[in-house]
C-alpha cells in the first residue's frame, strides 16, 4: 500500500473513538433520508419525499445533535437544533393525516 495511504489509515483508525462512530452513525441516517428519497422518486418518476425520509432525518439529526452537543459545538449545535423540530413536526403531519383519513 502507497505510503499515503497508510499514513492515512492510521490516521482514521486513531480518529475513531466512541463518540466519532456515534457522529458517523448519524451522518450516516441522513445519508439514507436522501438515499430513500431518491430511491422512492425514480420509482415515481417525480420528486417524492417518503415518510422514512422524515424518520431517518429525525433519529440522524438526534444523533448528530447529540454529538454536536458532546463536542460543544454551538454552530452545530444551531444548525442541527431546528431540523428536530422540524422533523418532529412533518411526522406529527403524517400521522394526524393518517388517523382522519381513517375515521379514528
Amino acid at each position: 500500500m502507497p505510503p499515503v495511504l497508510l499514513n492515512f489509515a492510521d490516521w482514521f483508525m486513531s480518529q475513531l473513538t466512541l463518540w466519532a462512530m456515534i457522529g458517523l452513525i448519524g451522518q450516516g441516517m441522513f445519508f439514507m433520508r436522501f438515499f430513500v428519497q431518491w430511491i422512492a422518486s425514480e420509482r415515481e418518476k417525480k420528486s417524492v419525499v417518503p415518510e422514512m425520509f422524515w424518520y431517518f432525518s429525525l433519529c440522524g439529526g438526534l444523533i448528530v445533535l447529540t454529538y454536536a452537543i458532546h463536542k460543544k459545538d454551538l454552530v452545530f449545535i444551531l444548525g442541527q437544533l431546528p431540523g428536530v423540530f422540524i422533523y418532529l413536526r412533518n411526522i406529527y403531519f403524517i400521522r394526524n393525516h393518517r388517523r382522519v383519513n381513517q375515521g379514528i
